[in-house]
């Protein structure tokens, strides 16, 4: 017999390398899938770990492979602190994305470390794991996973947008769920205001202060991957070969370059959501406390936009990877044919005990 309640560990590191995310939670499902997080905690990545994942792009096989064992025995260190310090007990599994060492669906080709199965083993808890592989080798993007949560926990938004590394949406076209991912945020604007020793830019105050190039705006809004459609994903190599040679050869004052961004986000967003003016819109993520960006984004759209609690805004998608593990458990499908364009829906992930 399915059970109908589950008590889950969520965990999460985004390519803006904030940290890794852990959420515990319980789900329960009567007629509708319900959620209430008991403890949320973002635990900062130290500094040779974020050199280390930063230059993931660059190693090679073996490289990557070693880093791949060290990252996964670094991970259940963090966990295992998490489960200690939050005293919890009588865990249904711990569901883990994983960090992003390459995404390259075109050629069928990504990697999430922190993934193999030694987890299990030194967390002592049963783990799902590894959700992209699978839509990746069926033919879709692996990205992006969390609108099945959004279809089933956030039904009462019209669209839900996180901005993380990147900007994401999802939403309800003609009764199917599309998502895909917009652009690039935080990968972009982190990477520039570490030139003056901070982490991103808060507020949005250093953007705020600069003046939009106009040039490098546009050539930003006519890059290619902008006119191809759903379903579509970015990835950091894409950003490095793309994106920053444009600015690096058109701006140079840091304010500008951030001011130019936001209006490249906002205008980016406000197209995504045009074709339901004032419908209900959840944005989540930490560029959610940008409120500059939040601002610029309200002005160029139509819509309600919402910004949740602190616990939605930096944890929905730890939350949601857990959910997926949940509808993995259940061999449910956790991953839809109309968001990532695999050949059909499917219960994505690997299940591996201790």
């Amino acid at each position: 017999m399915i059970k109908s309640n589950y008590r889950i560990v969520g965990v999460m590191s985004g390519t803006s390398l904030d940290g890794i995310d852990l959420v515990h939670v319980d789900f329960q499902f009567e007629d509708t899938w319900e959620f209430k997080i008991n403890s949320a905690e973002t635990v900062a990545y130290p500094k040779e770990w974020k050199e280390r994942l930063k230059g993931l792009i660059s190693l090679n096989t073996e490289e990557l492979h070693q880093t791949n064992s060290s990252y996964t025995s670094y991970l259940a260190s963090v966990i295992n602190d998490f489960i200690k310090k939050n005293k919890i007990k009588d865990l249904d599994a711990v569901c883990s994305h994983g960090h992003t060492a390459l995404h390259q669906p075109e050629k069928q080709l990504t990697l999430q470390i922190g993934n193999l199965p030694q987890l299990a083993s030194l967390i002592e808890n049963k783990v799902v794991c590894d959700f992209r592989l699978q839509d990746v080798l069926l033919g879709g993007q692996g990205a992006p996973l969390v609108p099945i949560g959004d279809t089933l926990l956030f039904s009462e938004f019209d669209y839900c947008i996180n901005l993380g590394g990147f900007a994401n949406i999802s939403t309800n076209i003609n009764e199917e769920r599309i998502a895909y991912d917009i652009c690039p945020v935080n990968i972009v604007m982190n990477h520039y205001v570490k030139s003056v020793g901070l982490d991103y830019d808060d507020n949005g105050k250093l953007a705020s202060k600069g003046e939009v190039n106009v040039t490098l705006l546009e050539k930003l809004n006519r890059l290619s991957f902008y006119k191809e459609l759903p379903p579509k994903s970015l990835g950091l190599e894409w950003v490095y070969d793309n994106v920053f040679p444009l600015i690096n050869t058109n701006e140079s004052n840091l304010n500008n370059i951030l001011r130019t961004f936001v209006e490249h986000i906002a205008i980016k967003i406000s197209e995504s959501i045009s074709s339901k003016p004032n419908s209900s819109v959840l944005i989540t993520g930490g560029g959610a406390y940008n409120s500059f960006l939040i601002d610029r984004i309200k002005e160029l759209s139509k819509n309600e936009i919402g910004i949740p609690s602190q616990e939605i805004i930096e944890f929905k998608e730890a939350l949601i990877f857990g959910f997926l593990g949940v509808l993995k458990l259940r061999n449910e499908i956790n991953c839809l044919q109309s968001v990532t364009g695999a050949s059909k829906n499917h219960s994505s992930g690997y299940v591996f005990m201790p």
